[in-house]
């Protein structure tokens, strides 16, 4: 927010403004122009109002960044509390059918009051997902009669999660952590590959490098091939590797 000091100068910057204004229309100012025959004068006048102009601009940008800041303090600030609700009064008040809704509607209400929201909207507390269960985990008919909260206040809005967490409940948090994991690296594996693979010109639906990769592994292997066939036609021909031998020749008997 703008202090009053800064709204003083903004005055006294557009008092100085018009002053300036004034003078520089002015007979005194146009006749001293006149004589030097140039706008020394009215130069000074110009710089003046424009070091006025940058002024207010500066204080402007001030007032605006300390409003940043703080709105940045406001949902830095948070309040910590832990209550035992008890809700066996207002459940009993419900019909059996409907005593689990009417135990999360008490909690809202409870900690509306002692967190101070405002206008007590109880839209502006949020529920754990645990602590819901928690409180269903006998059905609709048979709630607890009292819990152990823990309320956090970030910004004007209320997050409420268990104080003791029993370890069935803990085996499930673990179990729901792991399973966030496991998703979290699927999708940052796909987005590496989606990255590794280049532009597919040809569209083919397969990437220029895959695609490259299996022509040579195809090239390699028709090669090998043809080698194969070629030295079998060599052995089975007279041209081959016999042909380069000479036949035995017989001496005459004496």
């Amino acid at each position: 927010m703008v202090d009053k000091t800064e709204t003083k100068k903004v005055e006294k910057d557009g008092n100085k403004l018009k002053k300036l204004e004034d003078f520089k229309n002015s007979d005194e100012n146009m006749e001293a122009v006149a004589k030097d025959g140039g706008t020394p004068v009215e130069n000074k006048a110009d710089k003046e109002i424009e070091d006025v102009k940058i002024d207010k601009k500066e204080n402007k940008k001030k007032g605006k960044k300390d409003d940043k800041k703080s709105v940045k303090v406001e949902e830095i600030v948070e309040l910590e509390r832990e209550y035992v609700i008890p809700l066996k009064r207002s459940v009993l008040k419900a019909p059996q059918y409907r005593r689990a809704k009417k135990a999360i509607k008490t909690i809202r209400e409870f900690l509306a009051k002692h967190m101070r929201v405002e206008d007590r909207d109880l839209r502006k507390i949020k529920i754990d997902r645990y602590l819901n269960n928690e409180i269903w985990f006998r059905g609709i008919k048979k709630p607890a009669n009292k819990i152990k909260v823990k309320a956090v206040k970030k910004g004007g809005i209320v997050y409420v999660e268990l104080a003791e967490i029993p370890e069935a409940v803990k085996f499930v948090i673990a179990r729901d952590k792991k399973k966030l994991a496991a998703l979290e690296d699927a999708k940052k594996s796909k987005v590496s590959k989606k990255e590794d693979k280049k532009e597919d010109k040809d569209n083919d639906g397969v990437a220029d490098k895959v695609s490259e990769d299996e022509d040579k592994k195809s090239g390699a292997e028709k090669e090998a091939k043809t080698q194969k066939a070629a030295m079998k036609t060599e052995k089975h021909t007279t041209k081959g590797a016999h042909a380069k031998k000479t036949m035995p020749v017989r001496k005459t008997l004496k």
